[in-house]
């Protein structure tokens, strides 16, 4: 798939996935694009856990309870980040930055080799669940699950929701009042 047609159809996919595997060579890809995304000073900040093992999946899944991606996921991938991340430029770190950067590479990878995926941040930073998550992985103690991708192929076709037109979120030169 082309760039530009993946960033277009790239979208949160919260539906079910078919029973089909997703390919450890596919998973690499994904993850490698994760790796090359930039970050802060050349940091890199990011470190990732791929769990393809249904055993290891079935723990995770366990304890989302709501999302049918998550109980259905074939895979995912898991953002580790320092809980307190050390500046790399004057005072200023860019982790968040670096890990953002690294989902969305990885989303869109995603959606060019035809798997489908949900950007999971908030669920984890509740009830100690990134914790939880790091602590099955034997992610080391100063560490923290940031972002979790489930990933599978999907069961339904959903399509990417419309956005806004250009003219109302971009302009050139000064940004426009009018809206």
């Amino acid at each position: 798939m082309e760039l530009f047609e993946a960033i277009e159809k790239r979208h949160s996919y919260r539906g079910g996935f078919t029973d089909e595997a997703v390919n450890k060579e596919d998973l690499k890809r994904i993850v490698s694009t994760g790796l090359a995304a930039p970050s802060g000073c050349n940091a890199q900040t990011t470190r990732f856990v791929i769990v393809d093992d249904p055993a290891m999946l079935a723990k995770i899944c366990a304890m989302h309870t709501t999302n049918i991606a998550m109980q259905q996921a074939k895979a995912m991938i898991i953002c580790i980040v320092d809980k307190e991340p050390q500046p790399v430029y004057e005072d200023k770190s860019f982790a968040i930055e670096d890990c953002a950067a690294a989902v969305e590479n990885m989303l869109l990878a995603i959606t060019a080799l035809g798997y489908a995926s949900v950007w999971i941040d908030g669920w984890l930073r509740v009830e100690g669940r990134a914790d939880k998550i790091a602590k099955l992985l034997g992610v080391p103690d100063g560490k923290i699950a940031r972002v979790l991708l489930p990933i599978g192929r999907p069961a339904e076709k959903v399509t990417a929701r419309e956005k806004m037109p250009f003219e109302k979120r971009a302009w050139f030169n000064q940004y426009s009042r009018k809206s």
